[in-house]
């Protein structure tokens, strides 16, 4: 996604010329708890907000040669005159608008995918069909009826066309009847699909022919699941087959820490538990979402609380004295965040050592169910989680009793999760918070919600986003 900065006349014409006072100490704390290029887009967002803010109590009563502003019963004629009366009088509300701006530009950042410049020559149209495979022999019922599995796997390798890749992808999933995701880039490629067996399998085999790829059985994670596990199919071109936010060409996943098997990272954990001192000369790091770590995770880890991985680099940046001079051991579901996120904690250069998990959870519970994972693990479909064994570390979200369970929160538009168990659901506790609760309510008359539709929850500025370990 192109972003247009502060300072850009075509962007910011309507408000390039307005002064806006110095960041208030608070913003300033905050901006320095961002990376270079975030403070860049929240300087952008609070200009922007300053903007608007003043543009909504201009007089349009006025004429357009004589313009004056009304604000708390006050009339200011001079634009120094308004601009420093809102800068000392209305900090809060500037403050709230710069955060959903900010968090609305963020999330426009992660999800938007690559799109073809103007300019840009469009690629000659490319026959996908040698690479997806003959199924006359096989019938539309084996295809859609039957056990099924869900498939995740990530695959880095140089694309030259990513656009020609996710062509035969599409192409290749619609035919096997598959649903689920897949993430196409220059760096690689990374999806998660369901289907019956016998359509998973035959995915696996073209993508293990496929003289790109050339990948292995064993680079699958699979699952009981099937197609009913996704709403759809979702294939497309983006910057990153993860999503870091930071540009791949910069960190790339060929600075990745060293693999473990899971037999091996079974030991090192094993000996880290046994020392009894954890952190001290080694930290065992969870680099997943608080909301996956909350309801399973390695004995006795570190688990930060942030809400996406795009926001691990500045968890990073905020805590390198915590990882200097230290061994660390690093894990995410399939191991495909651990890639990039080891490479960008090496890339500070402050640890002693930065080991991952192969394959992630998913491999080592294949090998250790009853090991030192616990809990569930949360997988990116309609099933929201898996097990391997019967532990459950996490309550409900209202009552407090043990509960893992998540749905989505019942608020009309609102994405988050919940874990609401059965009699606080009974007794209409359904919404993430208080703030949705009380929403809920208000809209229980209204037309239902469209599934494609999203907003950002009222209650998430109130939610830290990178919190502070030291």
């Amino acid at each position: 996604a192109k972003i247009k900065m502060a300072g850009d006349e075509t962007s910011c014409s309507e408000f390039i010329n307005w002064d806006l006072d110095t960041p208030t100490s608070n913003e300033l704390k905050q901006e320095k708890q961002l990376s270079a290029s975030q403070r860049r887009y929240y300087s952008f967002c609070r200009r922007k907000s300053f903007s608007a803010f003043v543009a909504s109590k201009r007089d349009g009563s006025q004429e357009e040669g004589s313009p004056s502003w009304c604000c708390c019963g006050q009339t200011f004629k001079e634009h120094a005159a308004i601009h420093k009366h809102v800068a000392r009088t209305h900090e809060a509300e500037i403050r709230q608008l710069t955060q959903e701006t900010y968090q609305h530009l963020l999330s426009q950042l992660e999800e938007e995918p690559e799109t073809q410049q103007p300019n840009e020559r469009k690629a000659e149209p490319v026959d996908v069909s040698a690479w997806i495979p003959e199924t006359s022999h096989i019938s539309v019922e084996q295809l859609q009826k039957g056990p099924g599995k869900v498939l995740l796997y990530y695959h880095y390798c140089q694309l030259e066309d990513p656009h020609v890749i996710c062509a035969w992808q599409k192409a290749l999933c619609e035919k096997l009847h598959l649903t689920g995701k897949v993430r196409v880039a220059t760096e690689g490629i990374n999806g998660t699909v369901g289907g019956t067996k016998t359509a998973t399998d035959i995915y696996i085999e073209a993508m293990c022919s496929h003289p790109l790829f050339r990948m292995e059985k064993e680079d699958f994670k699979t699952s009981d699941g099937g197609a009913e596990c996704f709403t759809d199919l979702r294939v497309g071109v983006y910057k990153e087959i993860v999503p870091m936010g930071v540009d791949p060409d910069i960190i790339s996943y060929q600075l990745a820490g060293v693999h473990l098997e899971p037999e091996e990272f079974h030991k090192e954990v094993e000996t880290l538990l046994a020392k009894g001192d954890l952190c001290s000369d080694t930290i065992l790091l969870d680099c997943r979402n608080f909301y996956e770590s909350k309801i399973g995770q390695f004995t006795r880890c570190l688990a930060p609380d942030i809400r996406k991985f795009s926001y691990f680099p500045d968890y990073v940046d905020q805590n390198l004295e915590l990882f200097r001079d230290k061994k660390v051991l690093m894990y995410c579901t399939g191991g495909i965040r651990c890639e990039r996120g080891s490479a960008y904690l090496r890339s500070k250069d402050v640890c002693k050592e930065v080991y991952q998990l192969k394959g992630g959870i998913h491999k080592y519970l294949e090998r250790f169910p009853e090991g030192f994972y616990r809990g569930k693990l949360f997988v990116f479909d309609e099933r929201y989680t898996i097990s391997s064994n019967s532990d459950v570390i996490s309550d409900c979200r209202y009552c407090g009793c043990p509960w893992d369970q998540y749905e989505l929160c019942s608020t009309q538009f609102c994405c988050q999760l919940v874990l609401s168990c059965p009699g606080c659901r009974q007794n209409g506790l359904t919404a993430c918070c208080p703030t949705c609760q009380t929403k809920g309510k208000a809209q229980s008359e209204t037309s239902p919600a469209s599934p494609h539709h999203k907003e950002e929850c009222d209650c998430t500025g109130g939610r830290p986003r990178i919190p502070q370990d030291v």
